[in-house]
Order: structure tokens, then C-alpha cells, then sequence
């Protein structure tokens, strides 16, 4: 796929963020084949707009739909399909039809009951469950559907921790945090309507999801916009290894610290989660987990692991559990924080020195899922309303038979 899609399609993400209000999610790439496929069925004025919106040229769009289509599929944890539906009366143009990759190609009925099931079932089979429902409502003269699904499933390459995140200076929120070695996951860009922070939460499967808070007065299209902007290298983007210290973005602070050891530079993200989850602390009830004496705060319990003096400072694991009608997805991590406990007392103590970022997401803001590949946005949002944190505290405590 050519350059010029993936940025016609990503421009398209940046003006429909423009047009939206409040917490919403959006998937430009879901759109632009339809539209291209349409333009290239269309005449006049019609076939002049769709070709605006699309940045392509109608002649050109129904090979760059397929192209598109092609990329989408090829995406590890990505589903991308297409169907086209119509009534027995109406006949397509060979030429038009058989451009279309079609995985399914069926006949309306016209019994309104009939039809929404087999596109219902069509729309959840291809989104795995996640949508259940064909965004349709049958009339009469309803004759031709043309449809495309997606469903994207990614996990981390680093897992978070749960935390409590006060949103908005008024809301306590389920949160997540953790603490990475990749200083450039990070960046700021400056922009007209001000500075907007990039943090990249890496996928293991080639997509990332980049989180986008900016001023607080700055829009959801101006934020999003800037996010799409630094994809296409339009807009440019300061990595984290190259901020001053300091307030160097919008929730973001840069810190140069002395350690007694090296320490690699650091990056910790907090940010709102955006269904179950809880933590649970090992070391609070260490004897089921056989750590007991590993985390009574003397050194030298793991010499097989390292000559350094190393203790468990604390152990925990962080889960998740969606349950849905159709399926299940769940992940546990497990953490244990080793800490160097001590240096000999005859040994002289060396000072280094380490940049350490700190990225707070405490308030609304933006997010595009990217392939990293292409740089192609696969779904974008706005997010202002998080998960609120469980009421019964317990939810993140370990209970008796956790073990």
C-alpha cells in the first residue's frame, strides 16, 4: 500500500475528530475502502466529492480500497472483512462488482426480521463478538448494503499494573501503571494550539496505541490532528531522550537523578483504563507463594541470580478478565520487584547519574491504534470517561483462596 493511502486514510481519521464531542471511538480505515469502492461507482459532482474526501483520485480508488483491504488483512491480530448485500431485483455492473473482495456476497429477502439476523450474524462472526449488531435500519427500498468490519486484538509488550488515578481532579478511576526502559516512547509536540504529549504503549503484534493529551484547551480534532501529524512527519515530535528536565509537556515531567548504581533511563506511564481488573500484593501474604524469607529485607537470597545484593522488594500480579456473550479474553502478569538492598561497608559508594520521565494521563485525551509498519491508524478516540474505580475495595485485595 503507497504512502499516499495511509496518509489519505489518516487524514481522514484527523478531520473526523474534528467533528466529534465527548468520549467516542472511530475507525477511519473501516471507511475509506467503502468510499473508495463508491467513488468508483459514482458520476459528477458525486464521484468529484467522494474523490476529495478520499485524497484520491476516482479513477484510482477502488485499486487503492483493495490495497487497503490487502494491508488491513495482512495485520497480525487484525480482522478485516467486506460483504455486499442486495435485493433479488437489483443487478451490478460486472466490472464494479468484481473489484470488490467480497467475503461474503448475499440477496436481501425483505423480510426486515429475516435480513437482521443474517447481518447481525455476519457483523458479530467478524468482529469476534464485539459488535452484534449490523448499524442498520431496513426500509422498503432498501437495496444494496455494502459493509466492511474490523476487529483488532492486541496485547503489551510490557503489562501494567492496576492503580487508582484521580480523572479530572474530581473522580477516582480504575488506572494503569508501569515503568519502561524506552526513554522515546514518549515525545512532545508543539503545535498552533499548543503541546501535546505522544506516549506509545507497544503492542506484541506490530500495533501500537499512542496516547494523546493536549493543552486543556485545545480540541479533540487539534489533539488528534497533531497525533496524525507526527505519523506523517508533518508535525514534529522532541523524543524523551532529548527533553530538558522539567515540565516538558503536557503531563509530562523529566527528572535527572543521582543513583548508586547504573540505572538505565526510565520512563513511568499512568494512565485510566478504558472492564475487571485487580492487583494483588504476594508479599502482603507471603507464605502460600513460598516468600517469606525473600522478603524479609536482608540481602544475598538470590545469589544464583546475580553476585549483586539483591532482595525481593515486592511481588505482585495485575489481572484482567473481559466476559462477553461471545467470548472470553483474560491476562495475568506476574512482577517481582527485585531491589538491591545494600552495599559492603568497606566499599566506597559511587554516584551515577540517570534520566527518569514521568507521563500522568489524568484527563481527557486522545488515542490513534497504529501499525507500527505503515504508520496506517486503525481506530482513534477521545476518551472522558474512564472506568470508574471498584467501590469494594476488596476487588483489589487478595482473597483466601487466591494462591
Amino acid at each position: 500500500m503507497t504512502n499516499t493511502t495511509i496518509r489519505a486514510v489518516n487524514r481522514l481519521t484527523a478531520r473526523w475528530a474534528g467533528e466529534v464531542s465527548g468520549g467516542t471511538v472511530f475507525s477511519a480505515a473501516g471507511v475509506w475502502p467503502l468510499l473508495a469502492f463508491l467513488a468508483d461507482g459514482a458520476a459528477g459532482e458525486a464521484r468529484a466529492e467522494l474523490a476529495a474526501a478520499l485524497g484520491t483520485p476516482a479513477d484510482e480508488a477502488a485499486a487503492a480500497g483493495r490495497e487497503l483491504l490487502a494491508t488491513l488483512r495482512g495485520v497480525p491480530g487484525l480482522e478485516a472483512a467486506l460483504g455486499l448485500w442486495t435485493a433479488r431485483a437489483v443487478e451490478l455492473r460486472q466490472e464494479w462488482e468484481a473489484g470488490l473482495p467480497l467475503e461474503v456476497r448475499g440477496v436481501l429477502t425483505g423480510v426486515p426480521d429475516t435480513d437482521r439476523r443474517a447481518l447481525d450474524a455476519w457483523a458479530a462472526q467478524r468482529t469476534g463478538g464485539l459488535i452484534e449488531r449490523m448499524p442498520v435500519t431496513f426500509r422498503p427500498d432498501t437495496a444494496l448494503l455494502l459493509a466492511g468490519a474490523l476487529a483488532l486484538r492486541t496485547d503489551w509488550e510490557v503489562p501494567f499494573k492496576g492503580d487508582l488515578v484521580p480523572w479530572d481532579n474530581r473522580l477516582e478511576c480504575a488506572g494503569l501503571t508501569r515503568s519502561t526502559t524506552g526513554l522515546d516512547d514518549v515525545a512532545v509536540a508543539r503545535t498552533p494550539g499548543g503541546a501535546v504529549t505522544e506516549a506509545r504503549v507497544r503492542g506484541t503484534d506490530g500495533v501500537d496505541v499512542h496516547l494523546l493529551p493536549g493543552e486543556p484547551e485545545m480540541s479533540p480534532g487539534e489533539v488528534v490532528a497533531a497525533g496524525t501529524g507526527v505519523l506523517a512527519g508533518e508535525t514534529a515530535a522532541v523524543p524523551g531522550s532529548r527533553l530538558p528536565p522539567g515540565a516538558a509537556g503536557s503531563g509530562l515531567r523529566v527528572e535527572r537523578r543521582t543513583t548508586l548504581r547504573p540505572e538505565p533511563p526510565s520512563l513511568s506511564l499512568t494512565t485510566v483504563e478504558f472492564a475487571l481488573a485487580a492487583d494483588h500484593d504476594l508479599v502482603a501474604r507471603p507464605g502460600p507463594f513460598g516468600l517469606t524469607t525473600a522478603a524479609d529485607g536482608v540481602p544475598g537470597h538470590f545469589p544464583g541470580i546475580s553476585a549483586a545484593p539483591l532482595g525481593l522488594a515486592a511481588g505482585r500480579q495485575s489481572a484482567t478478565a473481559t466476559f462477553g456473550s461471545e467470548g472470553f479474553r483474560a491476562a495475568a502478569v506476574t512482577v517481582m520487584d527485585m531491589a538491591w538492598l545494600s552495599l559492603p561497608d568497606d566499599e566506597p559508594v559511587p554516584e551515577y547519574e540517570t534520566v527518569r520521565a514521568y507521563a500522568l494521563y489524568d484527563r481527557p485525551f486522545g488515542f490513534l491504534a497504529v501499525h507500527r509498519a505503515t504508520r496506517l491508524v486503525l481506530a482513534a478516540g477521545w476518551v472522558t470517561d474512564p472506568n470508574p474505580f471498584p467501590e469494594d475495595e476488596g476487588a483489589y485485595a487478595p482473597s483466601d483462596s487466591e494462591s
